[in-house]
C-alpha cells in the first residue's frame, strides 16, 4: 500500500512556554497501516516524525495540540 496524505502541509504558529512561539509546518499521512505526523520548520528542514497510535484519527485542532506537545518534548530533551 502506498503513502496516503491525510492532511497536507499546514503552516502553524505553535505557542510554547513563556511567550515563545515557533513557526512550523506539518503533515499527517498514512503509510501501510501506520499513521505519522511529520514536522518541519518554516524553511522546510525536518524537525521530527511521530508515529501516531493505532486508530488515532483526529481533526485539525487536535493535530495542533499534539504538535505543541511534540515540540515542547523536543525542547525539553
Amino acid at each position: 500500500m502506498a503513502r496516503a496524505t491525510i492532511q497536507d502541509w499546514t503552516d502553524s504558529i505553535v505557542l510554547l512556554k513563556f511567550d515563545q512561539h515557533r513557526n512550523v509546518k506539518y503533515q499527517v499521512y498514512r503509510e501501510q497501516d501506520k499513521h505519522f505526523l511529520e514536522v518541519c520548520d518554516d524553511t522546510g528542514s525536518h524537525i521530527h516524525t511521530l508515529e501516531l497510535p493505532d486508530g488515532m484519527k483526529l481533526d485539525r485542532t487536535s493535530y495542533e495540540v499534539l504538535l505543541r506537545y511534540v515540540l515542547l518534548g523536543l525542547l525539553a530533551a
